[in-house]
């Protein structure tokens, strides 16, 4: 067995359990040095879409180590240049340059920096504010947690932390025909603010763990684009966790019509492979960057890097080879048909999201909605329990009330077959039990 703390020198991401040690994983199976096997089901953390295990993939990592470090300030390369293109391909024409680095939560960060100096670069210094979410998650950097609601993330930072003005998250579970659900609340947040001060609205298009693979209505998007656009406020997307085809679509702001000025990748982007994360800018944004100081404002050691943007390369050629994507939107109605058999437990409240994204709330009643005592730390429990009977699941809490508000995420690799879709579900539900 592992050595855990106090004996190992790792300072695990938690003190207080010990760790299994993985030696092998192919497809939705990890396997550790026991020979127990687990069923990913959520995709690590909603990262592992082409799968675990790809040789392939791995070979061409290696490839791009033999060029070590090569700064992006100073060189391009193959992999960056070849990266950039393939993922053009899949954007809309007017949404083509990528800015590559390495996690999502810098990504968020630098599209804030982004937006924000595309601004002061135009003459309108007095644009600073982001107006984003509740609840919402993007980013664990002091400006990305600023814009998030996750206050068990968010208590202990509040003196580093910014003030920037939210509106409440679409709810079409719990509020299917509020003001926050159609998106009109946007308004009356920009009015207050004042137009003049603010930058750009985040908003994750299919919002991810904070909400349980929350769907806003169809309508939602083009409300919120609306009335950016009246206000020239930017639309930032942040689809780290619900892009490169999480949904069915290469990115989901694709259903619904509607398209940002600026996106943010990570996860999916990379495979797993490697930290790799992106921030995608509309033409007019490099453009004015271009014309005025003539560069972007934001520096990071390892942007734009080979081994990095290799993983990227290799995780979208595989996508578009397999057809993945396509992929992924088939298995959507068999997914979440399957999940439907779950609702046969009255903890079970809502089954929601898209593609391969799934959101399982637990509730007290299914009737009044009622969420789950806090003090029960049912998702916690769930999630150790369904761990223990070999299937990994990702918990959230809080996003009822702040305090209030359990469930679980499912992402399966898109490889996912129906025979282990069933195995989930069964699983899924001996937990339960």
């Amino acid at each position: 067995m592992t050595p855990s703390y106090p004996k190992s020198k790792v300072f695990y991401r938690r003190l207080d359990k010990e760790f299994r040690r993985v030696v092998s994983a192919e497809g939705a199976t990890i396997v550790d040095e026991s020979g127990r096997r687990y069923l990913d089901a959520s995709g690590g953390a909603m990262v592992a879409n082409v799968g675990h295990g790809l040789e392939e993939l791995a070979e061409v990592l290696a490839e791009a180590a033999r060029l070590g470090f090569v700064s992006g300030a100073q060189f391009t390369h193959r992999y960056v240049e070849e990266l950039a293109q393939e993922l053009a391909e899949v954007l809309p024409e007017s949404l083509q340059h990528s800015y590559f680095l390495a996690s999502g939560s810098e990504a968020v960060e630098a599209a804030v920096k982004m937006a924000r100096q595309y601004w002061v670069e135009k003459g309108r210094e007095r644009k600073w504010k982001v107006i984003s979410r509740v609840p919402s998650y993007h980013g664990n950097t002091l400006t990305a947690l600023s814009l998030s609601s996750r206050e068990h993330y968010r208590k202990i930072y509040g003196p580093l932390l910014n003030e920037f003005p939210s509106i409440p998250a679409p709810d079409t579970y719990r509020h299917p025909d509020s003001d926050a659900s159609s998106g009109e609340v946007l308004e009356a947040a920009i009015q207050e603010s004042d137009p003049e001060t603010v930058a750009a609205f985040i908003a994750e298009p299919v919002i991810g763990s904070s909400a349980g693979a929350m769907v806003p209505r169809s309508d939602y998007y083009e409300r919120t684009q609306e009335i950016c656009r009246r206000h020239d406020v930017l639309y930032i997307a942040d689809e780290v966790l619900c892009g490169m085809g999480r949904t069915g679509r290469w990115f989901a702001f694709e259903h619904f019509g509607v398209v940002p000025d600026i996106l943010v990748l990570g996860k999916g982007l990379n495979g797993g492979l490697a930290p790799l994360s992106a921030v995608v800018a509309k033409l007019e944004i490099v453009e004015a960057l271009a014309r005025t100081s003539g560069y972007f404002n934001h520096a990071q050691t390892y942007s734009h890097t080979p081994v990095i943007c290799a993983a990227g390369l290799a995780t979208i050629r595989y996508l578009k080879r397999e057809r993945l994507v396509e992929r992924c939107d088939s298995m959507e109605k068999p997914f979440f048909e399957r999940l439907q058999e779950l609702r046969s437990f009255e903890v079970v409240g809502d089954i929601r999201g898209k593609g391969l994204l799934a959101g399982v709330e637990f509730v007290a009643d299914r009737t009044t909605k009622e969420p789950m005592p806090r003090a029960d730390r049912f998702a916690e429990r769930f999630t150790s329990r369904a761990f223990d009977n070999g299937l990994i699941v990702w918990p959230n809490i809080g996003h009822v009330d702040g305090t209030r508000g359990d469930l679980v995420m499912l992402a399966p690799p898109f490889s996912v077959t129906p025979e282990e879709i069933s195995e989930i579900v069964e699983r899924f539900g001996q937990a339960l039990e």
